[in-house]
C-alpha cells in the first residue's frame, strides 16, 4: 500500500514521498524498510532520526524528519487505525461447537458463534454476533448484549448484565462473590450472602485474569467504554466511571467509586469506601487511603497531590545527611551543657564597670 492511500485512509497529510510502498507496521526501534512506524512522544525525536523506517507518523509540530512523514493530531490514535489496514481480527462463522453445553431456555442471538466446551446456563440472554470462544461459562439469568466477545475461560456469574460490544480476555470473572463476612462472637467468620449482580457497560474491555465482583446489596457497575487491565481487582459495590483506565494490579476495595475519565496507574490500592473525581490521575504504586478530588493527580502512599509527593521524595534521600546532622547537633549541646561553669571571682567583680558612674 503507497503512503499516499494510507494518508487519504487516515486523515493525514504527507510530507515528502508519497508513492514510498508500505506492507507493514512497526515500533520505531524495530522499523525497516517498507514499515510504518511513529512518533508521538519528544524524547524519541533522536530514535525517528535513527530509524529505518519506511515513512513515519507524527505530529504536526515533530519538526522535520529524514523518511517521509504522515502529519497528524493525534499520531498514537492514528498509528493505532494503521494497525487496522494491515492485520485484520480473526473471525469466527455463526454456530454452535457439538461439545457446547446450552439449556434449552437460553437465548443467543443471531451469527453467534459457541466455541468448544462452552456451558450457556437456564435463563441466558445473549446479543447478536457473539462470539464464546471456548471453555467460556455464563451462570443462569445473565444477560448481555450484541457484539459481547469472551476469550477462553471466562466467566459470566448469575444474573449479572453486560452491554453491548464488551471483551472479556482470557480468564475474566464477572460477578464472583463479593469479599463479605461478618465476625461472630467465636471469633469465626460467617459468609455473607453476594445478592447484587455486577454490572458491565457498553463499550468495555476487561483484560486477563481480571475481577469485576458482585455486591453484597446493590451492585457493582463498570460504566461505558472503561478499560480494566490484566489482574485488577474491582470489589463488591464499587464503580467505575466512563472512559477510565484501571491499569495492572490496581486493587478498588469495596465500595470504592471511581470517577469519569480517570487513570489509575499500575498497582494503586483504593482503600474502600472512598470517592475519586472526575479525571484524577493516580501514579503507578500509590496506596489511596481517601477521597481524592476532580482533576487532582496524586501519588504515594498515603497519597497526596503528586507535587508535595515529589518534595517529599527529595528530603527521603537526604534523610541519612539530616539525620547526622542533628545528632551532630545535639552532641555539641550535650557538650555544652556538661562543660564546667567558670566561677566568678573578686576580681572579676572590679573589672566588670559600674553603672552610673563616669
Amino acid at each position: 500500500m503507497r503512503l499516499r492511500e494510507i494518508a487519504e485512509r487516515l486523515g493525514c497529510a504527507v510530507e515528502g514521498d508519497g508513492s514510498v510502498e508500505i506492507s507493514g507496521v512497526a515500533g520505531i526501534e524495530q522499523a525497516g524498510p517498507g514499515m510504518l512506524t511513529f512518533l508521538a512522544n519528544p524524547k524519541y525525536r533522536r530514535m525517528a532520526a535513527a530509524t529505518r523506517a519506511g515513512a513515519i507518523l507524527a505530529g504536526r509540530d515533530a519538526g522535520r524528519m529524514a523518511a517521509p512523514v504522515l502529519r497528524s493530531a493525534n499520531p498514537y490514535l492514528d498509528f493505532a487505525r494503521a494497525i487496522e489496514l494491515f492485520h485484520v481480527a480473526p473471525r469466527y462463522a455463526p454456530g454452535v461447537h457439538p461439545t457446547a453445553v446450552i439449556s434449552a431456555n437460553a437465548r443467543i442471538g443471531a451469527q453467534a458463534h459457541v466455541g468448544p466446551c462452552c456451558f450457556v446456563d437456564d435463563g441466558v440472554e445473549i446479543g447478536a454476533r457473539a462470539v464464546l470462544h471456548s471453555f467460556v461459562s455464563i451462570y443462569r439469568g445473565a444477560r448481555i448484549g450484541d457484539g459481547f466477545f469472551a476469550h477462553s475461560h471466562a466467566v459470566v456469574r448469575e444474573g449479572c448484565r453486560i452491554g453491548d460490544r464488551v471483551i472479556l480476555q482470557n480468564g475474566v470473572v464477572v460477578g464472583a462473590d463479593g469479599f463479605g463476612f461478618a465476625r461472630r462472637a467465636d471469633g469465626s467468620w460467617m459468609k455473607m450472602l453476594q445478592t447484587g449482580p455486577a454490572v458491565i457497560e457498553d463499550d468495555v474491555e476487561i483484560q486477563a485474569n481480571a475481577c469485576v465482583d458482585r455486591a453484597t446489596v446493590g451492585e457493582t457497575r463498570v460504566r461505558r467504554g472503561a478499560k480494566i487491565d490484566n489482574l485488577v481487582q474491582v470489589g463488591h459495590a464499587s464503580l467505575v466511571g466512563e472512559n477510565t483506565l484501571l491499569c495492572a494490579q490496581t486493587g478498588l476495595a469495596g465500595t470504592t467509586h471511581v470517577g469519569n475519565g480517570c487513570i489509575l496507574a499500575g498497582q494503586v490500592g483504593a482503600a474502600g469506601h472512598l470517592t475519586i473525581g472526575d479525571g484524577a490521575v493516580i501514579t503507578a504504586q500509590s496506596g489511596v487511603p481517601g477521597d481524592v478530588p476532580a482533576g487532582a493527580q496524586y501519588s504515594g502512599y498515603p497519597a497526596m497531590e503528586s507535587r508535595e509527593w515529589r518534595k517529599c521524595v527529595a528530603a527521603f534521600s537526604r534523610l541519612p545527611e539530616l539525620a547526622r546532622a542533628v545528632r551532630e547537633l545535639r552532641g555539641e549541646e550535650r557538650r555544652r551543657e556538661k562543660a564546667p561553669r567558670r566561677r566568678r571571682t573578686r576580681s572579676d567583680s572590679r573589672r566588670k564597670p559600674r553603672r552610673g558612674r563616669h
